[in-house]
């Protein structure tokens, strides 16, 4: 059965805000849509890191009303018909549900499914796609569900992580393992457990099984989700489906796939079934203003500059400013970035809570500036 003929379908979920990202990344053009490191957008590096492995016909990317005609702008022209808009954000178990039964659709029957966030950074493209074709191979087998991981490179506590066990297994060209569960954000003394046992790994959110094998899962753990998604499925090409889908999505459990199925999986008897690949791939979520200035910052205290612009007497400043001259005296490790509407400033140590100025926003509803 796993040596059976399978078309390879890759999914992007592209839904996401990245609030943290604010003053660029905005309702309408949120991070994935922005070219954050390097001239390319997210969306677009993450679309070509696929294309040695796929046509681009088989590329699907879930996404929302507010952003589907900014995305499909991103895309190659035969990825463009692929794009899924939900009504409303559901979390990962439903935006992958709705893709797998548009996947089956496509397919005409069973095929292997890649999951990928839009908008994360990948060092080592040439390595990065030779494992996500050893994940493929994998995933043929009918019941796997596997997972890449990130090899920790510090004890931190802004990821969930995923612990392995026993021997590599699999004839797949890089070392997989079995998974003995998923943890979730820890304590920092308890990432510092983690990274020091070199058994857990950073959990990256790609994904990759069998379309069946994810609705075998879905329809164990999350029944009502599935129901709908399978009454939804009866539609696809149909006038009816639009109404059908809005009906329906707000309905479906509002969780993510990890949770939901992977979770689970774990716990269930018999031989394995979840799998972590360790993908050491120069990974990053890229999670916040600090993370882009380490990405791009060459050594330690470096002062960073996107535009024109002079510092004197500065260290360890990230200064975002595409036509305005900037000149930074006396400053050190601050993000400053600047868009005709809004200038954000803010401590290097204080990028992750950039969110709570969006908060902010929205309560006093100043939606010009969302």
């Amino acid at each position: 059965m796993a040596s059976e003929k399978l078309q390879t379908h890759a999914v992007i979920l592209a839904g996401g805000r990245g609030t943290r990202f604010w003053p660029r990344s905005r309702m309408r053009t949120p991070k994935q849509l922005l070219n954050i490191i390097g001239k390319d957008t997210m969306l677009r590096q993450t679309v070509a890191r696929l294309r040695p492995l796929l046509p681009a016909s088989r590329i699907w990317t879930v996404t929302n009303a507010e952003q589907t005609a900014a995305v499909k702008k991103q895309l190659p022209a035969p990825a463009r018909k692929r794009v899924l808009a939900e009504p409303i954000g559901r979390n990962t178990a439903a935006a992958i549900a709705l893709a797998a039964v548009h996947v089956r659709h496509a397919a005409m029957g069973d095929a292997l499914m890649a999951v990928l966030p839009a908008d994360h950074f990948i060092a080592q493209p040439d390595k990065y796609s030779k494992i996500v074709g050893a994940a493929l191979k994998l995933a043929r087998e009918p019941g796997h569900l596997i997972v890449l991981g990130i090899p920790p490179t510090r004890p931190d506590t802004g990821f969930g992580y995923v612990e392995r066990y026993g021997d590599a297994v699999g004839p797949v060209g890089f070392p997989a393992f079995a998974v003995r569960r998923f943890a979730e954000k820890p304590s920092l003394e308890l990432a510092k457990q983690y990274v020091a046992s070199g058994d857990y790994h950073w959990n990256a959110g790609m994904f990759f099984w069998r379309v069946s094998t994810f609705l075998e899962n879905l329809k164990r753990f999350l029944p009502q989700t599935h129901e709908a998604l399978e009454s939804l499925a009866e539609l696809i090409g149909k006038k009816t489906y639009e109404r059908r889908l809005r009906a329906i999505y707000p309905k479906l459990e509002n969780i993510s796939v990890d949770y939901a199925i992977l979770e689970n999986a774990t716990r269930q008897e018999g031989p394995p079934r979840v799998f972590v690949i360790p993908a050491e791939v120069g990974w990053s979520d890229i999670g916040s203003w600090a993370a882009v200035y380490e990405l791009l910052a060459k050594r330690s205290g470096e002062n960073v500059l996107a535009g024109p612009g002079h510092t004197h007497d500065a260290s360890g400043n990230f200064l975002y400013s595409p036509t305005k001259f900037v000149a930074a005296l006396g400053v050190r490790d601050l993000i400053v970035v600047e868009t005709p509407d809004a200038l954000l400033i803010v401590p290097r140590d204080r990028a992750q809570d950039v969110a709570k100025i969006v908060k902010s926003l929205e309560v006093r509803k100043l939606s010009k500036l969302l």
